[in-house]
């Protein structure tokens, strides 16, 4: 079945480039991934600057499809010549500027630059809109302010999804959600906000340079329409091998935002998913335009146009798997060896028996600086008052909560003075490994019920494979949700932890305390240069 589903093109192929690997994922007509390829890869710093060398991208490109294709011919035994559609999704913002040849003016700026600021901060004051430094608008600004001289050689501004979507079809576009990455989004018609657009082109007149912001900026598209075919230069591109054959139909190029929510099955209003990890963000799906402007909030959007509130947070879990790892080798110096999941499973469940406000103990995960709490620099650390109820499970328990504060920030704006319902965030990523204790203390952060899907996603490669095959097998009116829904997560099972009322109280009564003790992070800051 899956050999023949092959041979006849009957799948959809989805590449998505990530910060540290590039993964391809190919699926076939029941959603689910049939081969997969990737490629190992790391951003420079050169010149003060993180970036991918061009090289490096090209190369990464095809070797990621030059493994999927060989993991094709090993378990089915056939040449990969075709496939249904292809979408091409990659780390969103960033800055990649071309002149009339398609020559890249300077080495890509990645998302993870913070060098925007001016820029970002004029920007928003102008717009009355939220414009943070990794956009690309930004960093055009930015170049202008810094009167480099290649902004008046720009022809074609895009994000790094959108190069390789160029050069695989020709075409100038963009998906909505890769778009909103770039420049904000009018969600009542689909693309760039036309006076936000005047306004910066008035804004950079004296510069009489030959273009105008439209004219560099890609067209912006809503998943499921088409966004051009592969080229006999594009085949030739992707597959080295010469094998692949031109004319197959690509969706919009997409951000991984999109695609994650697209995997999550997080797009359709009051809906939204959360990643915790390293670091955690939270997306969720808006009915309305905020009342003002939130420095804590970017404004993004879903592939299908709806506004999203998302709220991004530079530490997460690093500072709790340090302490799991000083529990781990207190064990093994007593002779006790044990599996570092059970260890994890231990702790975990233990922080489950711990007081709701987690008995007066207080900790800060910032091994890095945050951006919501006004932080450029982070120093960990753990704090308690001498009557504090200071024992081992209110210990774990202060620094699960730690790792979700400065998002439960984020999302009581949200929440509680913007007034936004959410019926479900989707939890996916390394807290929630340990079966219902992330959910609980997510639960309790946003006060807002949380599924764990049994069977962990593909992540954004399989989303953006999706995205591919919307676009193509869509019916007439089907919407993305509806095929979602229908197609993909029909029998997908779930598990859904619902807030409890005491845990909920007890995390509000926690950030108050945890608020109150920013001061003490920022003298751990000073203090220990």
């Amino acid at each position: 079945m899956k050999k023949e589903s092959i041979l006849q093109g009957n799948t959809a192929l989805g590449i998505e480039f990530g910060s540290t690997r590039i993964k391809a994922v190919l699926i076939d007509e029941t959603k689910a991934p049939i081969a997969q390829g990737s490629y190992e890869w790391e951003n420079r710093l050169e010149n003060n600057i993180w970036t991918y060398r061009m090289e490096d991208i090209m190369t990464g490109l095809q070797k990621c499809y030059s493994d999927l294709a060989e993991n094709v011919k090993k378990e089915y035994g056939v040449v990969l010549k075709t496939v249904g559609s292809i979408g091409i999704s990659a780390m969103m913002h960033g800055y990649m500027a071309f002149d009339k040849k398609g020559e890249l003016l300077v080495p890509f700026r990645t998302w993870r630059n913070t060098m925007t600021q001016q820029a970002a901060e004029k920007l928003t004051k102008l717009f009355d809109y939220n414009i943070p430094q990794r956009w690309s608008i930004a960093h055009l600004y930015q170049a202008i302010l810094n009167e480099e001289t290649h902004v008046s050689q720009i022809d074609f501004l895009t994000t790094l999804a959108g190069f390789i979507h160029f050069k695989l079809t020709g075409e100038k576009v963009i998906g909505v959600g890769d778009a909103s990455g770039m420049f904000p989004i009018d969600c009542a018609t689909g693309t760039y906000y036309e006076g936000m657009v005047e306004q910066f082109d008035e804004l950079i007149a004296e510069k009489n340079y030959s273009w105008k912001l439209r004219e560099i900026l890609p067209k912006v598209l809503l998943a499921g329409e088409n966004a051009g075919t592969l080229t006999e230069e594009g085949a030739k591109l992707l597959d080295v091998s010469g094998n692949l054959e031109a004319g197959i139909a690509l969706c919009p190029p997409e951000g991984d935002a999109g695609t994650g929510m697209t995997a999550t099955n997080s797009i359709a209003v009051r809906t939204g998913n959360v990643s915790a990890g390293t670091s955690v963000f939270a997306m969720v799906v808006l009915e309305k335009e905020l009342s003002k402007v939130y420095p804590e909030i970017d404004l993004v959007t879903t592939p299908t146009g709806h506004l999203v509130g998302m709220v991004h947070c530079n530490n997460c879990t690093s500072d709790l798997n340090a302490w799991v790892n000083l529990f781990q080798e207190y064990g093994e110096a007593m002779g006790l060896k044990a599996d570092k999941n059970d260890i994890f499973a231990t702790l975990y469940n233990k922080a489950l028996e711990g007081d709701a406000d987690c008995g007066g103990l207080l900790s800060y995960c910032y091994l890095s600086g945050e951006p919501i709490t006004d932080f450029e620099e982070g120093r960990p650390l753990f704090a308690r008052m001498a009557d504090s109820k200071f024992n081992l499970s209110n210990f774990m328990r202060t620094h699960l909560y730690s790792s979700l504060a400065t998002l439960k920030i984020g999302l009581d704006i949200l929440f509680k003075q913007e007034g936004v319902t959410l019926d479900n965030l989707m939890g996916h990523g390394g807290l929630f490994k340990t079966k219902g204790v992330g959910q609980k203390v997510m639960a309790a952060a946003a006060s807002v019920p949380v599924s764990v899907m049994e069977t962990a996603g593909e992540g954004g490669a399989w989303g953006i494979a999706l995205l591919a095959d919307y676009m193509k097998q869509k019916q007439i009116n089907e919407t993305l949700e509806q095929y979602l829904n229908d197609k993909v997560f029909c029998g997908g099972e779930a598990v859904t932890i619902a807030p409890s009322q005491q845990d909920s109280e007890g995390f509000d009564k926690f950030i108050a305390l945890y608020q109150k003790g920013l001061a003490i992070e920022r003298a751990a800051v000073e203090a220990m240069k």
